[in-house]
């Protein structure tokens, strides 16, 4: 059970469970584009990947981590998938530092007016975390879970795609229990 004070105090740092198949980028440090080069390089290791194809690859993650570290990604997270191509299931770790007082609730109808917009078949939905209240955004290939900070902080996002297998099935009962393996470090 949690205090009063644990549940309003602003938090230091994160804890984060991620399987240890899943290759991690820390988007803060300067060597990023190195370690996502060996990841590309490790996964075409002993196949018969074409240098374009691998080149395309590397491209595509490494313009996936900028525009992420444009949006506050503080890590990138990969995984290849059984059976899969090149592209890898990721996940990209952001803060979004809270302007205003967005409620989770108010979050998800934003989210919904938006999708009335697009037509998307998209899954917007409030879930309890045991790190918070949050929003869940799932498409057929995506699940974005938005975790309320304590604080008043504003939201950690942890932004799920999986390109091969799509979120379904086990890889989405394996991003579901990273998202809840979140826990504050205060």
């Amino acid at each position: 059970m949690t205090t009063k004070h644990e549940s309003t105090a602003l938090p230091k740092d994160y804890r984060l469970l991620v399987p240890r198949d899943w290759f991690r980028i820390d988007l803060g440090r300067r060597g990023w584009r190195a370690q996502l080069k060996t990841f590309v390089d490790h996964q075409a290791e002993g196949k018969n990947v074409p240098a374009e194809v691998k080149q395309d690859a590397w491209a595509a993650l490494r313009n996936t981590a900028e525009a992420g570290i444009r949006n506050g990604a503080l890590e990138f997270f990969l995984r290849s998938e059984v059976g899969g191509g090149v592209l890898p299931a990721s996940l990209i770790v952001s803060l979004i530092p809270r302007t205003g007082s967005l409620t989770p609730r108010d979050l998800q109808e934003s989210f919904e007016a938006g999708e009335r917009q697009h037509a998307d078949a998209v899954e917007v939905s409030v879930l309890p975390l045991p790190a918070g209240e949050a929003v869940r955004v799932r498409t057929g290939t995506t699940m974005d879970v938005y975790v309320q900070m304590p604080g008043d902080a504003g939201y950690l996002v942890l932004a799920f795609a999986v390109p091969v297998s799509g979120m379904a099935g086990p890889m989405h009962r394996l991003c579901e229990s990273i998202a809840e393996s979140l826990r504050w470090i205060v």
